[in-house]
């Protein structure tokens, strides 16, 4: 069975009853299971963005045309099919492909693919866009000029290493004490961010660590915050008076839960100014924590 292709605009045709509807489906289920390899390519923003939050990783899309994009096809050919570019993505980057065909999709899921490229003035293609975790826009590259794979793929790594140094580089300023926290902040004129779980609680450290780790958390922390990691005793385990007592007086006596992470913002290190689960993904904290400093600025003025 064959098919005709005109690249004219809205004129697609087709011979020996070759369905519009089944070749444009044939041509997507082409590119995306090309373009998917080893990997695992997402068609949804939401999606990407929510995968991007959890591992921290950017997300790589590609933008499309899949029924009428002659240098989206080319893309496709010498680069996303190519074992380099499976390599490199593996573990660098969430995948997400945004295609937009002449025919095949509903208007509702067009429209919802068109948000994305105005979301981030995507309006040629192909482009490949990288996206922080955050939801902003790291890098955009638009159009492909016959780059091999292994100079298409440098030219991605090329936007990462400054956003992996900015990852890295809030460990360092996390403070492990509250005492030490509170001196700090009386210096620097700022509130404390203390992340409280039970000592020794491998998952919690976990979600801490993932937190620290997320650039839009690390950029608001840095801004406005002195941040302090501070592991409170477990019931029954031997006391240790004299340092960070205040955990008492900010958790009002009461225990931290198995595996869970409670987030206190603090002038004094004894009154509490606001409090979120660390349960939460790093973007619904962020947006708590944007809040309260919103709430403090509008009340001092």
């Amino acid at each position: 069975m064959t098919a005709t292709l005109s690249l004219r605009p809205g004129s697609v045709q087709f011979s020996r009853g070759f369905g519009l509807v089944a070749w444009v489906g044939l041509a997507f289920a082409a590119l995306s299971g090309a373009c998917h390899g080893a990997e695992s390519w997402l068609t949804s923003y939401d999606e990407a963005l929510a995968t991007a939050e959890r591992t921290g990783k950017p997300i790589l899309t590609i933008f499309t045309g899949s029924d009428w994009c002659a240098h989206c096809t080319r893309l496709e050919e010498k680069v996303l099919k190519t074992e380099t570019f499976s390599r490199w993505a593996e573990d660098r980057v969430v995948l997400l492909l945004i295609d937009l065909p002449q025919q095949g999709i509903s208007q509702e899921e067009r429209q919802a693919r068109s948000r994305v490229c105005v979301k981030y003035g995507v309006r040629s293609f192909p482009s490949a866009l990288l996206i922080g975790p955050d939801g902003g826009q790291i890098a955009l590259q638009a159009g492909y000029t016959g780059q091999a794979a292994d100079a298409w793929v440098a030219a991605m790594e090329g936007h990462l290493p400054e956003m992996a140094a900015k990852v890295a580089g809030p460990q360092e300023e996390v403070l492990s004490s509250l005492d030490e926290a509170v001196e700090t902040a009386r210096d620097a004129k700022r509130p404390i961010l203390l992340m409280v779980s039970r000592r020794g609680d491998e998952e919690a450290n976990t979600r801490v660590a993932s937190l620290i780790k997320d650039p839009e958390f690390e950029s608001l922390a840095r801004d406005h915050f002195v941040v302090a990691n501070v592991p409170r005793q477990t019931e029954g385990a031997p006391a240790t008076r004299g340092r960070d007592d205040g955990l008492d007086d900010l958790l009002s006596g009461a225990a931290v839960a198995e595996d869970g992470v409670e987030l206190i913002v603090t002038d004094d290190g004894k009154t509490p100014l606001y409090t979120q689960s660390g349960a939460q993904s790093p973007h619904r904290i962020v947006t708590g924590l944007r809040r309260f400093l919103a709430a403090r600025q509008s009340v001092r003025r």
